[in-house]
C-alpha cells in the first residue's frame, strides 16, 4: 500500500522501519526541529533523522490540521500512520485516505490512553501491557481497536526497557494489521469508553520521592522515571535513584538501614525497605550505590528526603 508516516520520539522508529520495509511509504511528517539538550540547540526528531537516513521525503509542520491539509491531499496514498506524533488531526484529515488513519498505541486500550501510557503502567503496578492498532478518531485515543498485542511487565522492567520493547512490539503489531487491512479482512471493535482511563504529562514533581509510601509503589515510581531519575534528599542535596528492589527489612520512613560497599544502601519505606541499585548523586555520574558508598560519606541512620 502506498502510506504517509507521521511520527516524532524514538518509539516510531520501528514502525517507520517496518514500513519500509513492506510498503511504498512515500513521505514522513514530523514536528519542527526543536532546541534539544542544555546547550538549546535546534535539532531534528528523531524520526527525522531515520527518514533522512532512508531517503524519505520529510515535511513538518506547528500545526498540521491547519498547514499540511493540501498536501497530504496531493500525496494520493492509500493509508496514514501515526506512531506517537503528538498533535490532534482534523476529521479534514481523517477522511483523506480511502483507509484512514490508524495508530500505534504503548498500551492496551481503552486502559491509559493520553500522553505516557507507558510510565503510567509501570506506575501503577500493571503486570502486563502492549500495544494497540487503532482507527484514528476525533477523539484521542478513541478509535475502534484493529489488532492488539501483550507483552508482561518485570519486576525489573523501567520506562526505559518497556519503551524499547513496546516499539519493536507495535512494529509487529503494524505490520499485522496492515496485512489484514490489505487483504480486506481486517476487524474494527469499538472501544468500552466506560473503561477508559486517561493519563496525563508527567513533570518533575511526578518524580519526587515519599518514603511514607510503601516500597512496592515507590519501586513502581523509580522504575518509571528511570529514564530521568526519581528524586529525593540527602544530606540537603538531591539525588536521583535507580534499580530499586523491594526487600524485607523495617525502619523509619526512608532511614538508611544498611549502608556498605558489597550491599549499597537499603532505605526503609513506610511498608518494607527498598535496596537502591544505582545513584545519581548532583553534579556528577550516575553509578552503583556500593561504589557511591566507597567514594562519599554516608552512614546507616541518614534519613533520606530530608
Amino acid at each position: 500500500m502506498k502510506v504517509l508516516f507521521m511520527g516524532t520520539p524514538d518509539f516510531a522508529i520501528p514502525s517507520l522501519d517496518a514500513l519500509v520495509s513492506r510498503h511504498e511509504v512515500v513521505g514522513v511528517v514530523t514536528q519542527p526541529d526543536r532546541p534539544r539538550g542544555r546547550g538549546g540547540k535546534i535539532t531534528p526528531c528523531a524520526v527525522k533523522a531515520r527518514a533522512l537516513e532512508l531517503g524519505l521525503p520529510v515535511y513538518q509542520f506547528e500545526k498540521i490540521s491547519r498547514e499540511g491539509v493540501d498536501l497530504l491531499k496531493s500525496l494520493g496514498v492509500d493509508i496514514m500512520v501515526t506512531a506517537a506524533f503528538g498533535q490532534i488531526l482534523s476529521d479534514e484529515i481523517l477522511a483523506i485516505a480511502p483507509h484512514g488513519v490508524i495508530n500505534v498505541h504503548g498500551s492496551i486500550l481503552p486502559k491509559y490512553r493520553g500522553s505516557s501510557p507507558i510510565q503510567h503502567a509501570i506506575l501503577k503496578g500493571e503486570k502486563e501491557t502492549g500495544v494497540t492498532i487503532m482507527q484514528t478518531a476525533h477523539d484521542v485515543d478513541s478509535g475502534d481497536i484493529i489488532h492488539a498485542k501483550t507483552t508482561p511487565i518485570e519486576d525489573s522492567d523501567g520506562t526505559v526497557s518497556l519503551f524499547d520493547r513496546l516499539a519493536r512490539l507495535g512494529a509487529d503489531a503494524l505490520i499485522e494489521a496492515m496485512d489484514k487491512i490489505e487483504k480486506g479482512i481486517a476487524t474494527r471493535t469499538p472501544q468500552n469508553h466506560e473503561e477508559a482511563t486517561f493519563c496525563k504529562m508527567l513533570d518533575k514533581s511526578d518524580a519526587v520521592i515519599d518514603w511514607t509510601k510503601g516500597a512496592r509503589e515507590l519501586s513502581c515510581q523509580i522504575r518509571a522515571f528511570d529514564y530521568v531519575g526519581a528524586s529525593t534528599i540527602q544530606n540537603g542535596v538531591v539525588v536521583k535513584l535507580f534499580r530499586p528492589e523491594v526487600v524485607d527489612r523495617e525502619g523509619n520512613c526512608g532511614e538508611v538501614v544498611e549502608c556498605s560497599d558489597k550491599t549499597g544502601i537499603i532505605v526503609a519505606c513506610g511498608e518494607k525497605a527498598l535496596k537502591i541499585g544505582e545513584i545519581l548523586p548532583a553534579g556528577g555520574k550516575r553509578i552503583t550505590t556500593a561504589d557511591y558508598v566507597r567514594g562519599r560519606k554516608i552512614e546507616k541512620g541518614v534519613v533520606f528526603g530530608k
